[in-house]
């Protein structure tokens, strides 16, 4: 590989690291807030498809960027950036608490009630978040992996929707029982969020996939690469 090309591809390794980083991050500042898409009629355990947290919007970018990543640059690459996710994420955790605990001004827009009540949970959430989501990559980029080894780099639709169908599953479990046993959560609401959660990000999952086609296609076209091959930044 020539040395542009070299350089080329960190940079556009950069852009998919920030673009997961700032995903990861921002989806644990807005979790609080939920919202309802109803396409069905359909209510799950009292509780109606689709009412879910804002925060598992950008979830769904991150899987498909880990899994661009690993197609293109490898597994070791992959799990780079998780933990970079994890660092920053408990990095911003540490200025918002930081921030929650300093005294607002008289004639600030925001006071002390609304910050905490915005930010407050925060802590909790994402550290329940974090355990969770660091598993489900983990177990994300192990399935991919071994199905594209499976599969010698065939069928890429394949390792893309199973990888990420049991990962999201298992972040999706282990952050609602993390809050619902710290009382963030009624026990309630459990199954309902569950499904909803699930489901939701099963269909973005699908969705995504033609995405993930295109972008394995514009990189395996710029760097020539074949189809079971990677690219090396070291």
């Amino acid at each position: 590989m020539t040395l542009k090309d070299r350089l080329l591809a960190q940079k556009l390794y950069l852009i998919l690291a920030s673009l997961f980083i700032t995903s990861l991050v921002v989806s644990n500042l807005i979790f609080q807030k939920f919202f309802y898409w109803y396409p069905f009629d359909i209510e799950l355990f009292d509780s109606k498809l689709f009412e879910i947290s804002v925060g598992i919007l950008p979830y769904p970018i991150t899987f498909l960027i880990t899994d661009l990543i690993s197609e293109i640059y490898g597994k070791k690459k992959a799990n780079q950036v998780v933990f970079v996710g994890v660092f920053a994420s408990f990095f911003s955790l540490l200025i918002v608490y930081t921030a929650n605990n300093v005294s607002a001004t008289s004639w600030s827009p925001v006071n002390d009630a609304l910050f905490d009540k915005v930010f407050g949970n925060t802590i909790l959430a994402v550290f329940a978040s974090m355990m969770a989501y660091l598993f489900a990559q983990f177990v994300d980029i192990q399935i991919y992996h071994f199905w594209k080894k499976l599969t010698h780099g065939k069928y890429l639709w394949l390792r893309n929707n199973f990888s990420t169908f049991f990962s999201q599953f298992i972040d999706t479990s282990c952050v609602l029982i993390l809050l619902c046993s710290f009382g963030e959560i009624s026990w309630s609401k459990f199954y309902g969020l569950l499904l909803s959660g699930f489901i939701f990000k099963l269909l973005i999952a699908l969705l995504d996939t033609p995405f993930l086609y295109l972008g394995v296609y514009l990189f395996k076209k710029r760097f020539k690469l074949k189809k079971y091959e990677e690219l090396s930044l070291d």
